[in-house]
């Protein structure tokens, strides 16, 4: 099975998810590109309280091809956490998207809920104002389990990319930041001899 061959059933299989809906392959220049506005965005992130580290998009660029799509609000996204928040090396907060497990946190009187983000301690922000480590803003890698069984697929990662990547991807793929329309980045590794 030759390469092309692997990223169209790829695509394929992506396209058929609910909310699904452009698929474009990056090329080198892209890479390049997303790459700036990644390391850029991670300067400041989360209303100023913190610096990102995009990790997805950090191995999904590292992978043998990486196939950004389109989605829409019938998307359904990744299991949580989709954003980890980091303090000196340990999990402070991350986002919770269970409206049930919001008010659950809400009622921790320790507890800081901003939008869906939950920050598990009040004395994280206040540890900002001294000389202590910022808090890091981490994007895991995720799994994508509708592609994972395409023949010839040795691995495949899942990214979102920060909002200038979006705008970024948007743009090459012709189409306009309309509310509701979001970006995701798909990476594939081939299986070995391919």
């Amino acid at each position: 099975m030759q390469r092309e061959e692997i990223i169209e059933n790829v695509e394929r299989r992506i396209k058929s998810v609910k909310g699904v809906n452009e698929t474009y392959i990056l090329n080198d220049e892209d890479r390049l590109n997303i790459g700036e506005l990644e390391a850029k965005a991670n300067q400041m992130t989360l209303m100023g309280l913190g610096i990102g580290d995009n990790k997805g998009v950090k191995c999904v660029m590292e992978c043998d091809v990486v196939i950004p799509f389109t989605t829409d609000m019938d998307y359904k996204w990744p299991p949580d956490p989709n954003v980890i928040l980091m303090q000196n090396g340990e999990v402070v907060g991350e986002d919770v998207s269970d409206p049930e497990k919001i008010k659950e946190w809400e009622k921790n009187e320790d507890a800081l809920v901003i939008g869906n983000i939950v920050i598990y301690g009040k004395s994280v922000l206040s540890s900002l104002k001294g000389k202590f480590s910022p808090l890091v803003v981490v994007m895991p890698p995720k799994e994508c389990p509708e592609v994972e069984n395409v023949s010839g697929v040795r691995e495949v990662i899942l990214a979102s990319p920060s909002p200038p990547t979006d705008e970024y991807l948007k743009d090459r793929m012709n189409l306009k930041c309309e509310h509701g329309i979001g970006t995701f980045l798909l990476g594939i590794n081939f299986e070995e001899g391919i």
